[in-house]
């Protein structure tokens, strides 16, 4: 959330600075005499840069974190509600999908109505 505003009044200084090197360029055109600029151009466009550079790092690592949670392996066990037996298979995060999932070896499993899914890290079995 912190960085949601913190991105929305970078976003913000940008525009008033747009605007306001603008405005000077107009006064300027005009034979205006204008008052220096209170912070130097090449240090806004340096701080620019390097936000962008920064949102973009953040992005990738943000997209890596998923990617990676997503090849996850975890142990799904299926549960019979009327027998109660169970089935054990592992598959990756990623590859489960509602009531059904594709385990490691390939294979695809649908669970049934009255079956259930348990999702546990690998190595904990019950």
């Amino acid at each position: 959330m912190f960085w949601k505003i913190l991105l929305t009044l970078g976003v913000v200084a940008l525009v008033y600075g747009s605007l306001r090197a603008r405005r000077r360029a107009e006064l300027i055109a005009r034979g205006q005499e204008v008052e220096p600029p209170l912070v130097p151009p090449g240090l806004v466009r340096r701080l620019a840069w390097g936000l962008v550079a920064l949102m973009l790092i953040g992005t990738g690592v943000y997209l890596f974190q998923g990617w990676l949670e997503r090849r996850e392996p975890v142990q799904v066990q299926v549960v019979n509600a009327n027998t109660g037996g169970i089935v054990l298979y592992q598959a990756h995060r990623g590859d489960i999908d509602g009531r059904r999932f594709t385990t490691i070896d390939g294979r695809e499993i649908r669970l049934a109505d009255v079956e259930r899914m348990i999702i546990l890290p690998v190595g904990t079995a019950d």
